[in-house]
């Protein structure tokens, strides 16, 4: 049901930040050493976990309304968070030139609550973190902010892309017909029904539009108070802490 602020909640759930450093780099201390960054996200009605993956490894800055955007796909979808685990895992691989190679764990930077929402004639997606309590370099450097608005739009993967940009044609999303429709012949479509992100290969747009939720939408989203015991990120994906460096996320440095 729509608020009479003309906005709608399709889904809600929680939202995680992390980032892997660079191969052979286990002490990043720039956005220059980052390999890639991740959002996971959580939706509170279903049994799935999706793992995205942001262009540029950053986000839009969200103060810059309209003028920036990033790109992002989905690389992962499960119904279990074990496999979303080991792929965020440090792991040891070989190369025909330098031997064994070393891929750093994924670092975690931040965890929140977001909500999907219908805005009139679009798409928001929009989150509030609860972890770190202040953002720190990290999060400044990737964009991620104390809450943020974006509008979200989904990628028709009958349109093609420009060269040398989105995901080749086998790793694009296979929609089934209902989805497709709603394209309408369109080269994107909001993100409204969000099951268009339960397909791996969704490719999606995210525009920056505010970094104060409630004067942008009128809603708050409703954070909780969270400590190092208490963080779901943890719980809910079932992350090793002794294998992924969180001062990230509790402290806001680099590690």
């Amino acid at each position: 049901m729509a608020k009479p602020n003309g906005t709608e909640t399709l889904e809600r759930g929680h939202i995680y930040f992390l980032y892997r450093p660079r191969v052979e780099n286990e002490n990043p201390a720039g956005v220059g050493d980052i390999q890639r960054l991740y959002v996971v996200l959580s939706p509170a009605e279903k049994e799935r976990y999706r793992l995205a993956v942001l262009g540029t490894k950053r986000l839009p800055q969200a103060s810059q309304e309209g003028a920036e955007r990033n790109w992002g796909f989905i690389e992962m979808v499960r119904k279990k968070p074990q496999s979303i685990t080991k792929e965020l895992k440090a792991a040891t691989y070989k190369t025909k030139t330098r031997g064994e190679r070393q891929r750093p764990a994924a670092r975690p930077l931040g965890e929140g609550v977001y909500r999907i929402l219908r805005h009139g004639d679009h798409t928001h997606l929009v989150y509030a973190l609860e972890l770190p309590e202040k953002p720190g370099e990290p999060q400044r450097q990737m964009h991620v902010d104390q809450e943020a608005s974006y509008i979200i739009s989904i990628k028709n993967p009958a349109k093609g892309s420009p060269k040398n940009a989105g995901l080749s044609g086998g790793r694009q999303a296979r929609y089934p017909r209902k989805l497709m429709q709603v394209f309408e012949d369109k080269r994107f479509a909001d993100a409204d029904p969000p099951e268009f992100l339960d397909h791996e290969g969704a490719e999606f747009v995210l525009v920056a539009a505010s970094e104060d939720i409630q004067e942008e939408l009128g809603i708050r989203l409703d954070t909780q108070h969270e400590t190092q015991s208490s963080a779901d990120m943890f719980k809910d994906l079932h992350l090793d802490r002794s294998k992924h460096p969180v001062k990230p996320l509790f402290t806001g440095e680099w590690a």
